[in-house]
């Protein structure tokens, strides 16, 4: 996958249709990031990611990633249903086996706060 978005939009096909990400969906993403409570002494990456983003940080904890390299932290998938209405996924990663769990779906603002303040440190471990 490419890591930055051309300068205004990205076309993925998907089973259920076009899902288009956005330069204007990317910022708001990033400026979330930024106001993130947890491990802010470390720069998240974002990459595009088909019909979305990846959240990728240096593991600072440890507790993942002995070394401290970069770690999948969540993945934004967005969702256009009907043409009209666009919803969001948000995943966390499950380490231990690799996969994405699906964590909440909803309006992208409301997925960022909960990314950003991470309640039940699913995100930043």
């Amino acid at each position: 996958m490419p890591s930055s978005l051309p300068s205004a939009m990205v076309r993925y096909h998907a089973a259920d249709g076009v899902i288009q990400t956005t330069e204007l969906d990317r910022r708001r993403i990033e400026r979330a990031l930024e106001d993130r409570v947890r491990y802010r002494y470390v720069t998240p990456q974002l990459a595009a990611y088909p019909g979305g983003y990846r959240i990728l940080s240096p593991c600072c904890s440890r507790n993942v990633d002995p070394l401290g390299g970069t770690i999948d932290i969540a993945r934004l998938e967005r969702l256009d249903l009907d043409g009209q209405l666009t919803l969001w996924r948000l995943y966390s990663k499950h380490h231990a086996s690799s996969a994405w769990v699906l964590q909440a779906e909803g309006r992208l603002h409301e997925l960022l706060d909960l990314l950003k303040t991470d309640p039940g440190r699913v995100f930043w471990q």
